[in-house]
């Protein structure tokens, strides 16, 4: 009788998917950093090729791009491959944000087997979704951390950085009406501040200190209120700088690892965690 229980090598053993998981996911053990590094070459190589293709070289040339291109959309098929089949939960993975990027990173490619698809605008705008791939430079390795200290300290800081901005709204919309007023006082249709928004337009210009130079105030007073708001410009320039480096402080003071959870994928956990802080499977 036959039994309908499939085969070893239908299924495999559970070791190697979290074998393959620790190699893909983790960025705390010697086979992870190796892995990490080697696609961050990778993705790197292969976006200075999609560079060079875009430059006129010799036929020879042309031909070593065209190969290199498509080791890259082969070898990146197969790496989106491995990360379906090691997670816990696959769909989840496929329909998460890097996910979508890393099958971004190579499905644009075979859209070119298809025919009437490879002259398309459409197509166009896809293949410029390649680059789509240098983003996940940031989830290789040491940079890990980094970058989630960096997003959470913003994240922690949004309401004081909300509160910064309303703030920075009101003082460019009080003095750009303000130096249209005395613009339009001191020279009338001579003035270069037309309208209102002109002026705020003018004001966020100064007060960021970029200075396109396009709207300039011309009057005495004019330029004394420039004066003002460029120096509270530059004065203004380190606050929102100033909660996003406390908040980067107090996430120091916690110890995290990088390790991914294999089941949803949720990374930060403390180095001493035996399970998921989010979905509370064992890690």
């Amino acid at each position: 009788m036959t039994s309908n229980r499939p085969s070893s090598e239908q299924t495999p053993p559970e070791g190697i998917r979290e074998k393959i998981h620790e190699i893909i996911f983790e960025a705390d053990t010697p086979a992870g950093i190796v892995f990490d590094v080697a696609l961050l070459f990778a993705i790197v190589l292969s976006v200075v090729v999609i560079c060079l293709e875009t430059v006129s070289l010799l036929g020879p040339w042309q031909q070593l791009l065209k190969q290199l291109h498509w080791f890259f959309t082969f070898l990146f098929t197969a790496e989106y491959v491995l990360r379906v089949f090691c997670v816990r939960r696959p769909v989840r993975y496929i329909f998460s944000f890097w996910g979508i990027v890393d099958l971004l990173s190579f499905l644009p490619e075979y859209l070119l087997l298809v025919p009437g698809l490879s002259g398309t605008s459409v197509f166009s705008v896809l293949r410029s979704l390649r680059l789509l791939r240098a983003f996940r430079i940031f989830k290789l390795g040491w940079f890990q951390a980094e970058a989630d200290d960096l997003g959470g300290a913003i994240w922690r800081a949004r309401a004081k950085i909300v509160v910064f901005l309303t703030a920075v709204l009101i003082i460019v919309t009080v003095t750009g009406t303000m130096m249209y007023e005395i613009e339009k006082a001191a020279l009338g249709d001579g003035s270069m501040f037309r309208s209102i928004p002109e002026g705020i337009y003018w004001a966020i210009v100064t007060m960021t200190t970029v200075g396109f130079g396009d709207i300039v105030p011309r009057s005495l007073p004019g330029k004394f209120l420039s004066s003002c708001l460029i120096m509270l410009g530059y004065s203004l320039i380190i606050v929102p700088t100033g909660f996003v480096s406390a908040e980067i402080i107090e996430s120091k003071r916690k110890m995290m690892t990088a390790r991914a959870c294999a089941s949803c994928m949720g990374e930060g956990h403390d180095r001493d965690a035996k399970f998921c802080k989010f979905c509370g499977e064992q890690i």
